[in-house]
């Protein structure tokens, strides 16, 4: 008597995850990442305010295997700063990594295909909502714009009053 077959309870299927896992790590290890957490979790692992202006590129190791150089793509205003943060990046891509793996990070402004085929994106810090303008300001812009015959024009110069008047007020 055969016994019938029992399907796992994936009925099949398998995760996404599960399948990419090999795709992204021989794509990532051709870069140098030994680790794909670096690229993965980059934002986790450097925090948010340097992997919005930051990524890694490249990682090329020495001749003995250590002392590796770590490649960061940033825009040109950004490396200034980022020159100035290369040691704590440093130290955290290598609490990443468990050991002393990076000896160096480069900093490049341009991105790794070229100029004119890719251009560096990275997202940017949400805009600060602005305070909110006191009902006096309003009036009193409202009042000095009120001879203003153009719609527009009146509109425009009630903001901009209502912005100077709010601002020279606080």
């Amino acid at each position: 008597m055969k016994q019938p077959r029992r399907y796992s309870s994936t009925k099949g299927f398998s995760r996404a995850s599960g399948l990419l896992q090999s795709r992204i790590k021989s794509a990532s290890e051709a870069r140098g990442f030994a680790v794909t957490r670096l690229l993965t979790h980059w934002q986790d692992i450097v925090g948010e305010a340097t992997a919005q202006v930051a990524r890694p590129v490249n990682v090329s190791y020495g001749k003995g295997g250590f002392g590796a150089t770590l490649v960061l793509l940033t825009t040109g205003a950004q490396a200034p700063m980022l020159e100035m943060q290369k040691e704590q990046i440093r130290e955290k891509v290598n609490a990443c990594y468990g050991y002393n793996a990076i000896a160096r990070v480069r900093i490049t402004q341009t991105a790794p295909t070229g100029f004119s085929e890719g251009q560096a994106s990275f997202d940017h810090a949400p805009r600060r909502v602005s305070k909110s303008m006191s009902q006096a300001a309003v009036k009193q812009a409202e009042t000095l714009t009120q001879d203003v015959a153009d719609e527009g024009l009146r509109v425009a110069i009630q903001a901009l009053g209502s912005n100077v008047i709010n601002k020279s007020n606080s």
